[in-house]
């Protein structure tokens, strides 16, 4: 039930973004919450993975399918674990001087106890999730450029 949209301008280009995003085994050098990444598979289109989360006492694991347009899309949908649903996009539109860029989730939990607990931080959740990809770009590929 927790869904979140929002859209802003990067200032990198959609392909430094769009390899951020897509390198899924690297998520638990950065993001909040993430402890765990394995990618099971891999092609230039799509990629298999099982991430686990952590946050408080819980601690859960999920397995996901990620299809990749790239530079465009990437686009996350749920296979298995603790999840009713799972709906996750990236979209980059190049744009002078970087990227608008698109970020969409929308999830429920199986467990009611892990949907009320993440019920209250989701919104700070979220925005430390799209800022930890915006500083992985910094660190990554430096300052961005002056414009």
């Amino acid at each position: 039930m927790p869904r979140h949209a929002e859209r802003k301008f990067i200032p990198y280009t959609p392909e430094q973004l769009f390899d951020l995003v897509a390198d899924v085994g690297k998520y638990p050098q950065f993001l909040p919450w993430c402890v765990g990444a394995r990618v099971r598979s891999q092609t230039e289109t799509e990629l298999v993975a099982d991430l686990t989360i952590g946050f408080g006492p819980f601690r859960e694991s999920f397995t996901s399918r990620v299809a990749l347009k790239r530079p465009d899309q990437v686009r996350v949908t749920y296979e298995n674990g603790p999840f009713r649903y799972l709906n996750n996009q990236w979209d980059f539109t190049p744009r002078d001087g970087g990227t608008d860029v698109g970020f969409f989730v929308d999830f429920e939990f199986r467990s009611r106890m892990l949907q009320a607990a993440i019920g209250v931080v989701f919104h700070e959740a979220v925005r430390r999730m799209v800022n930890a990809f915006l500083k992985r770009a910094r660190d990554v590929y430096g300052p961005p450029l002056p414009m």
